[in-house]
């Protein structure tokens, strides 16, 4: 019988990054924050109240708080930049670029409303390649949490990781479920143990992943969920020691199949263990306006969609093996 996950409440992601902040605001003095006119969205009000000698409003103006954040690495600072994930990559990867990842400075880039559950804001705003782009850069480790405990932890942990980060979160409500305290960059969660097919899920798809390995198991096939909170360093040890025993792997999130997570892996198999593999993602479009809910059952990003593509995928195993 495989581990039952459950919760008892449901918060969102971006408090748990803002109840990070606020514990570092105690015990980090080198922690600073910088905001674009989004305190309240991004939830570092507690933090600008308690320490306003350690925050920085910079307004409507991304570019300059990627510039200021790099600036103030210099003096020993720890920044953690705050706005909308869209705003956070796609309007200043040129500063990210030039003046944080080409010399490596201390930034944290922490980016809420990811995907398309920032909802009724439209296309303009569901940015779905942010992790592609982040990714890409030399040096820039990418990090996209699951829920409001991950998120917590993760906040707190990169501002002891010496480099850039970019730290990936979102707007809805999602169930708590992980343990607190449970997080290591570069390391992935193993979840629930399986010996058909390994399903790995990376930010608000993990709660699904997990229901769909519920699913699963009432149609018999054993899945092993991984929560693969770092991106990038990618913990390829422990992805490809699933693999060689299930043989077949789902790849599940929040974000074009292009560019995210699952093409990462896809590499990592072309070059050390080619397996079947499918794509539980966004088809390389654009968002829409919509409930958050219903958006995710239209983009197929939901745990049926799960189902689906694990029962497709273990097809292909059992053709290769033929």
């Amino acid at each position: 019988m495989k581990k039952k996950y459950t919760y008892t409440e449901k918060k969102d992601t971006r408090s748990g990054f803002g109840a990070g902040l606020t514990e570092l605001g105690k015990t980090h003095p080198n922690v600073v924050a910088l905001c674009a006119d989004l305190i309240g969205s991004l939830k570092m009000g507690e933090f600008a109240s308690s320490h306003p000698d350690r925050f920085f409003q910079i307004g409507i103006a991304e570019a300059n708080m990627i510039g200021i954040a790099a600036g103030l690495t210099i003096g020993g600072k720890i920044p953690f930049t705050g706005t909308f994930a869209n705003f956070s990559t796609g309007r200043v990867y040129d500063q990210i670029r030039q003046s944080v990842a080409y010399s490596s400075k201390n930034v944290k880039i922490c980016a809420s409303h990811a995907g398309l559950t920032l909802g009724e804001d439209g296309a303009t705003h569901q940015i779905l390649e942010d992790i592609g782009l982040m990714k890409m850069l030399p040096g820039m480790t990418v990090i996209n949490t699951c829920d409001y405990n991950q998120t917590k932890s993760a906040t707190i942990a990169i501002a002891d990781y010496d480099g850039p980060v970019y730290l990936r979160f979102g707007r809805p409500v999602v169930p708590v479920y992980m343990p607190e305290n449970e997080f290591e960059i570069g390391k992935v969660i193993h979840l629930t143990e399986g010996k058909d097919v390994t399903i790995v899920a990376t930010g608000h798809m993990v709660w699904e992943a997990l229901q769909a390995s519920e699913k699963l198991e009432e149609l018999g096939i054993s899945a092993e969920v991984i929560n693969i909170h770092t991106i990038k360093p990618l913990d390829a040890e422990s992805i490809l020691k699933s693999v060689n025993k299930t043989g077949a792997i789902v790849t599940v999130e929040e974000h074009n199949y292009l560019g995210g997570l699952g093409e990462s892996i896809a590499g990592l198999l072309s070059l050390n263990n080619p397996t079947p593999q499918e794509f539980v993602a966004v088809n390389d479009s654009f968002g829409e306006s919509g409930v958050p809910e219903q958006l995710m059952v239209k983009y197929n990003l939901n745990d049926e969609a799960i189902v689906e593509a694990v029962k497709k995928v273990i097809r292909r195993k059992n053709e290769e093996t033929i």
